[in-house]
């Protein structure tokens, strides 16, 4: 986890994500703009609080680009209940327990690896993300069905156009992701750190 403290942290995301060059992803060495933001989870209100003070200046200020957020877990329950699923879920959750109903969740939304139609990615691309800056944030709310890197790698291969931050209740070591701090998940993904 980085070594300033999260307020500094936050504040020093408007200016980076004010940049030009972020937005163009210049300076990258031709990598797509992906990012993490890690905090420690204790802090999640905090962060979404900060989060939704900078959606609000950014997108009704004088800024020539707008914040998108994806909350991965509304995300979810959004694109259930459009599908008609949510109650059998539910029901299947009543039925036979959380982890059988989470791997077929898994299965239903196109989240499995080998899987093409991934729901969530197509939910996120039918969007117009048109001079945007793309945040990501319910890590842990929906965990353990939606893996953040799972969809990090999904999302890079069809979206390059614009800079992804995933806010990440956790530690990012620069090359794997620990969920809570606490939770090893032995998957490697290639991101910038944001601040």
């Amino acid at each position: 986890m980085a070594v300033l403290p999260l307020d500094e942290r936050l504040n020093q995301i408007e200016k980076k994500i004010s940049d030009i060059s972020f937005r163009e992803n210049k300076g990258l060495g031709n990598e797509v703009g992906y990012y993490i933001f890690d905090y420690n989870p204790r802090e999640e209100l905090t962060v979404r609080n900060h989060l939704e003070y900078l959606k609000d200046r950014i997108n009704n200020g004088n800024k020539d680009f707008k914040i998108i957020e994806f909350d991965l877990f509304h995300l979810m329950v959004k694109v259930l209940e459009e599908e008609g699923y949510l109650e059998a879920f539910f029901d299947l959750e009543k039925e036979n327990g959380f982890f059988e109903m989470a791997g077929n969740l898994v299965e239903t939304l196109g989240l499995d690896e080998t899987n093409e139609l991934n729901l969530i990615i197509s939910k996120i691309m039918a969007q117009d993300l048109t001079d945007s800056v793309i945040f990501l944030t319910g890590v842990g709310k929906c965990h353990p069905i939606i893996a953040s890197h799972n969809i990090l790698n999904n999302l890079h291969q069809v979206l390059d156009s614009v800079p992804v931050v995933l806010f990440y209740p956790g530690e990012y070591s620069g090359q794997d992701l620990k969920l809570f701090g606490t939770m090893d998940s032995h998957n490697y993904y290639r991101a910038f750190r944001l601040v």
